[in-house]
């Protein structure tokens, strides 16, 4: 017998409450990479309740998501200051006699940057308002408010509904880029990349319902969002190095120019691989 939507949205559910969980002992230890897995859990989760929001009484479903926002919104203060540090580490490897001063405007003050913010979630993770929503989550774990309805309809039906307009949802979008201006451009990309991630986690969570078609769109999808993702690194990387480098003076300011071009090549690496990983939206389906 095929399984009911409630049914299998409720394992989805599960897999993703279970790894938030799992990450905070590592984050409140500050493991390499906890922050990193907390976030993508809890992007993970929210996606899931958004992409299948017609399973979910509604009320409940946005309460349980803003709460996930607001906690994925203090890890990713966290986890872009690391990202930050480690990409100026390695572009810093490149200069053999890059000024100390230097390492410490770009190096130094990411790693403060995280420590601060690393400060914060932990504050969070001991206050009430991260305890109500563990309390919620392990009550979504096994019980979830499902919108009774639809929960008894077949998962199959019901999930492969949710990935089509996932991914039409995302063609709009790739579609759109090329009509957008230069100064939008880069937003815009930014909005194809969320579109792939939402695209991707509906995809994985329906993996063991849809099979193999679900599972080839999701490998697709995280192509795109790993693309769009290095391109956005680098373009980020590359406004915080030139916010720094205003008002200097050489040889420093000669540095800080070379690691900007540095950043602006790798950013146009990037995006040469945006046409064929975005190909695959254009299919229809």
């Amino acid at each position: 017998m095929a399984p009911k939507a409630g049914k299998a949205v409720v394992a989805a559910l599960g897999e993703d409450i279970d790894r938030l969980f799992a990450a905070e002992p590592d984050v409140r230890a500050d493991a390499d990479d906890s922050v990193h897995q907390m976030r993508v859990a809890t992007r993970r989760l929210r996606s899931v309740l958004r992409s299948y929001r017609k399973l979910f009484d509604a009320e409940q479903a946005a309460a349980t998501e803003a709460e996930l926002k607001w906690l994925a919104d203090l890890l990713g203060v966290a986890r872009d200051a690391e990202v930050r540090g480690e990409r100026f580490t390695d572009l810093l490897a490149g200069f053999d006699d890059a000024p100390a001063e230097i390492t410490e405007a770009l190096v130094g003050a990411a790693r403060q940057a995280y420590a601060d913010a690393h400060a914060e979630v932990l504050t969070a993770l001991d206050g009430k308002r991260y305890r109500r929503l563990r309390k919620v989550l392990k009550a979504w774990r096994t019980d979830p408010p499902l919108a009774k309805g639809l929960a008894r309809e077949k998962a199959t039906e019901v999930f492969d509904d949710v990935l089509r307009r996932d991914r039409k949802r995302l063609r709009k979008l790739v579609f759109a880029e090329p009509t957008a201006t230069p100064a939008d451009r880069v937003e815009m990309l930014h909005d194809i990349r969320k579109g792939a991630k939402r695209l991707r986690y509906s995809c994985e969570a329906a993996g063991t319902v849809l099979g193999p078609d679900a599972t080839d769109l999701g490998a697709r999808a995280k192509r795109l969002q790993s693309v769009l993702g290095d391109h956005r690194d680098a373009v980020e990387s590359r406004e915080a190095i030139l916010v720094v480098a205003e008002g200097t003076h050489a040889p420093a300011s000669t540095v800080y120019e070379l690691l900007a071009d540095t950043e602006e090549a790798a950013a146009g690496r990037a995006i040469a691989h945006y046409p064929a990983a975005a190909a695959f939206i254009s299919a229809a389906k």
